[in-house]
């Protein structure tokens, strides 16, 4: 059997000088390894807002809609009051995680909140949309998705071959219907947060 510390001082003499120079660069390795984890995080977290912002009509749309979104979280208390005055709450359900993100409509992209729940998955958009009423009026009103996690048949991640920064999710329904989001600010951690909540449903 090798002794796996005998093979990393292998030629190091520890009477000699250079033994402070090997502890040295490998106290330096290790904080180049930690900076290059947080790099890639901070990579990653700036490629999804850049995904996030490009969706977006105009980035000063974009922005506007964020600060209201935020406002009006504040307002209400915290995320969690969003999705209860939303939603509502069933008995035992508790919310695990909120992303911002766009849910993709025949329309075009629409920004908004999703959320993941021990029961559900939510979407609610962050501004309210103007449709026509059938006697012409012009009626305002959030768009809402709401599917129980046991009508989920999978979840797909999917990304853009040219662009693999481009990640998106499909959810579909055991009655065949799909959604598809995007333009998440943390991709990774929403899908894992959903596959999870899928596993223990």
């Amino acid at each position: 059997m090798k002794n796996k510390f005998a093979e990393q001082i292998i030629g190091i003499n520890p009477s000699s000088s250079t033994t402070s120079l090997a502890l040295t660069h490998g106290k330096a390795d290790r904080k180049k390894n930690i900076m290059n984890r947080h790099e890639k995080k901070v990579n990653s977290f700036v490629l999804g807002i850049r995904e996030h912002v490009r969706l977006g009509p105009k980035i000063s749309e974009t922005v506007k809609g964020k600060l209201s979104l935020w406002a009006r979280i504040l307002q209400l208390g915290g995320v969690k009051k969003v999705f209860k005055q939303l939603f509502g709450v069933g008995e035992g359900e508790r919310l695990l995680k909120a992303s911002q993100c766009y849910l993709s409509t025949t329309a075009g992209p629409i920004a908004g909140l999703l959320f993941i729940s021990n029961q559900r998955v939510s979407f609610c958009s962050e501004r309210s949309i103007k449709f026509s009423s059938p006697n012409g009026e012009l009626v305002r009103f959030h768009y809402k998705v709401s599917i129980p996690l046991r009508k989920v048949k999978r979840v797909d991640p999917s990304e853009n071959m040219k662009d693999p920064s481009q990640k998106y999710m499909e959810i579909v329904t055991v009655d065949n219907f799909d959604f598809w989001f995007m333009g998440f600010l943390n991709y990774q951690k929403s899908f894992n947060c959903l596959q999870q909540a899928l596993s223990q449903s």
